[in-house]
């Protein structure tokens, strides 16, 4: 069956204020407490509050070995109008993965660590959490920040990759019922924004089911200081005595306490007798265990098993009788399924009333969504819901650390024999007869693809994610040019007007596509194969079966890979077949193309003073400098693809854009898109070089270097310089600052 790898997703600037009131070291307020032997009148006069099945209750606010056991009565509780979830060890089970991946730091220094040497440090944030036990070891110039960027560099690419099931079983369930509860939630983490959304991710929570997210980058203080839950708390709009903070390390229930926020702790990492030294008000074993009413209530919903258990010891019953015991049970019985009821508490209905108005409400919404959406629901197929909801996990894609080629391509083909002799296969479904076609005649898999191994590119030319995967289908073209290899773009048109033939066939000239394009505006090849995201990748074998399914950008490498691997293992079955394909390039058939000097110019600049017009001739890959007449002064660059920084003749661009001219210092500086670089012009010494950017697409959020050795947001150039319209003044502001980013300012 196919499989996919869910794309990834993009972080978030965090947006919190550092100014918080001044802290007091007073407890959160306590519970009232009365002794768990009550009467049966007083038991049956008590709120009755329905379970989620939660276990396993412990009451920390009294010793264990008392023999009186007590809980808490939820009038007394308090109103609570949010919580504040920590990350690592509620949310995520990722303290382990965070130790290990820095345990793989400090091997790279070659200092022998072990993870149980990080737990007296876990809570207190990534600088503590690695600066603590390079101080325990006496690691000599240990240097934080380069132990924090080598931290997520390997926890992000090794542990924490998204969907990879880190998160704990029943914490989306317990969110969810928070806001249902009209709730307001919040992440509040001594981790670093970028490891706070890998790991949400990582989890399968959403960043948009949260009303804040607080991490570690814009304070000073971490826990156990209060400052991030003071945060929080602003942030939510929500005074902290109604606030409840869900903690696992003993630094954040300390800081719960220091911010007089009630706390509920979780044994994920530390016992209960290490949490109980932090006195939370109760603890639980996991994000499981804690039910909604624990949060409303104070964790009066333990109340029918403590109970239960009482009935059970006739020293504390006292007289009490079979009979009585039994009305007490029917009693609790015909509470459990009663109509729901008005109380104290508000709106409290049987689970049966639950289900039953939820599911009519869940039903209305859907319906009142689709109506409202019906052009999106165009996009939806059975298939392609299926795909995104089970696929991403148990993929072919998959990789060890440090795995080498030849092992990597033997795994795939190992997995390609598993296929073939498996169950049922997945057949890729014919093109329908009536569809354009671009760069070739039409094609059918059972006669001109036959014997091929095929990547469909579904994609559609308004999608940027779209556009940069080009290159990658490029490289994969010219390194199996002499194999029985092709790529077929399926456009899959995400609004009416981009069904058009010739706005498609525009895209085509203007990206350099060279191979097929089929119009597939009806969507046909997107739901028969569950396709549910731009752009996504179909591997197809040679003999029409579908091999695989990637969605996202990002992934050379593994197409590389599995297409190799593929090429291999159905040559060796003699499978394979090199038939030419009835190509017809449409670059070669336009005539535009032919006459015109410029190809697909992108932007101007112009230079009043000196009757200076410059032209990005983007497919050309050169600027072009022309008088205010249009009559030709000079290029710039060698019109040949590439990188390549020196005299105007020999510099080489790779599709240029954007462009912003400085009179004082006449000179112009271009958006280089392909090469994801800043270029500069110097009129005075007839020079190029290139101010930051090394030619490929960085996704370093913190920047600092200088020339080459920073790696350039390809939106950066390609959105804000491109985009002239902003004036000359905000572009050359913008670009100070960039510049200032990439460290080249003096």
């Amino acid at each position: 069956m196919a499989r996919q790898i869910a794309p990834s997703r993009s972080f978030h600037p965090l947006l919190t204020s550092r100014h918080y009131p001044p802290t007091s070291p007073a407890p959160p307020p306590r519970p009232l407490l009365l002794p768990k032997a009550l009467s049966r009148a007083a038991a049956a006069a008590a709120p009755q509050l329905r379970l989620r099945g939660r276990r396993g209750v412990v009451a920390a606010s009294a010793p264990a070995s008392s023999s009186t056991q007590t809980e808490a009565v939820a009038g007394a509780w308090g109103k609570v109008s949010a919580v504040l979830f920590d990350m690592d060890g509620v949310l995520c089970n990722s303290e382990e993965p965070s130790r290990r991946a820095a345990v793989d730091v400090f091997a790279e220094m070659g200092v022998d660590v072990t993870v149980d040497d990080f737990i007296p440090f876990t809570g207190t944030g990534e600088a503590n959490f690695l600066g603590g036990v390079a101080r325990v070891k006496g690691v000599k110039d240990f240097n934080t920040e380069d132990a924090k960027k080598r931290f997520f560099e390997i926890y992000l690419n090794k542990y924490a990759k998204p969907n990879s099931g880190i998160g704990f079983p029943g914490a989306l369930e317990l969110i969810m019922e928070c806001k249902n509860a009209g709730l307001k939630i919040a992440v509040a983490s001594s981790a670093d924004r970028i490891k706070v959304d890998a790991n949400l991710s990582a989890a399968g929570l959403p960043v948009s089911l949260f009303d804040a997210i607080v991490s570690a980058d814009a304070f000073e203080n971490l826990k156990p200081a209060p400052d991030i839950f003071l945060a929080a708390s602003k942030n939510l709009g929500v005074g902290t005595n109604e606030c409840i903070v869900i903690e696992d390390a003993l630094a954040g229930v300390q800081a719960a306490k220091a911010a007089e926020i009630r706390c509920i702790a979780v044994t994920t990492t530390l016992g209960e007798d290490a949490l109980q030294e932090a006195s939370p008000v109760f603890i639980r074993k996991d994000i499981g265990d804690i039910s909604i009413n624990d949060i409303l209530y104070g964790g009066s919903n333990a109340y029918h098993n403590e109970w239960k258990e009482n009935t059970e010891n006739s020293s504390s019953l006292g007289n009490a009788t079979p009979e009585t015991l039994s009305g007490a049970a029917n009693a609790e019985f015909v509470e459990n399924t009663n109509t729901p009821s008005f109380k104290d508490q508000g709106f409290l209905g049987s689970r049966r009333d639950i289900l039953r108005y939820g599911s009519l409400g869940i039903a209305f919404s859907c319906l009142f969504f689709t109506i409202r959406n019906w052009k999106a629901m165009q996009f939806a197929s059975p298939k392609g819901l299926l795909n995104f909801f089970t696929g991403g996990n148990s993929s072919i894609f998959a990789t060890n650390e440090g795995e080498s080629l030849s092992t990597r391509v033997q795994q795939i083909k190992k997995y390609l024999a598993d296929f073939e002799t498996g169950g049922s296969p997945t057949y890729v479904p014919e093109f329908p007869r009536k569809l354009d076609w671009l760069n070739t005649a039409p094609l059918q898999f059972g006669r001109d693809l036959k014997g091929r191994v095929v990547v469909l590119d579904f994609w559609t030319y308004c999608c940027i994610n779209c556009m940069h995967v080009l290159p990658d289908l490029e490289f994969l073209e010219k390194k199996y040019k002499d194999k029985p290899f092709t790529v077929v773009g399926v456009h899959s048109a995400k609004f009416d007007n981009e069904k058009d033939l010739e706005a498609i066939r525009s895209a085509v000239l203007r990206y350099n596509v060279s191979h097929p394009v089929v119009n597939d505006g009806d969507m046909y090849l997107w739901r028969e194969l569950g396709v549910n995201s731009w752009p996504t990748f179909v591997v197809i074998g040679p003999n029409g079966k579908i091999l695989a399914q990637i969605s996202g950008e990002g992934h050379r490498k593994d197409l590389d890979d599995v297409v190799g691997a593929a090429l291999e293992f159905y040559d060796e079955r003699k499978l394979l077949q090199n038939n030419s394909l009835p190509l017809a390039l449409e670059k070669d058939r336009d005539s535009r193309l032919i006459t015109s000097p410029l190809k697909f110019p992108g932007k101007l600049a112009i230079d009043v003073q000196n009757n200076r017009l410059f032209i990005s001739d983007s497919n050309n890959n050169r600027i072009v400098v022309t008088n205010l007449g249009g009559e030709f002064i000079c290029q710039v660059g060698s019109s040949e693809e590439g990188l390549l920084d020196g005299q105007f003749d020999a510099a080489s661009f790779n599709r240029p854009q954007g462009l912003a001219y400085n009179s004082k210092k006449n000179i112009l500086y271009v958006a280089d898109t392909e090469n994801h670089a800043l270029r500069e012009i110097d009129f005075v010494n007839e020079t190029v070089r290139t101010l930051a950017g090394n030619g490929t697409k960085g996704s370093d959020y913190k920047g600092g270097a200088r020339g080459a050795n920073q790696a350039c947001f390809h939106i950066f150039l390609s959105f804000f310089l491109w985009n002239h319209e902003i004036g000359n003044g905000w572009l050359m502001a913008y670009i100070f600052l960039l510049l200032q980013f990439f460290g080249k300012t003096q």
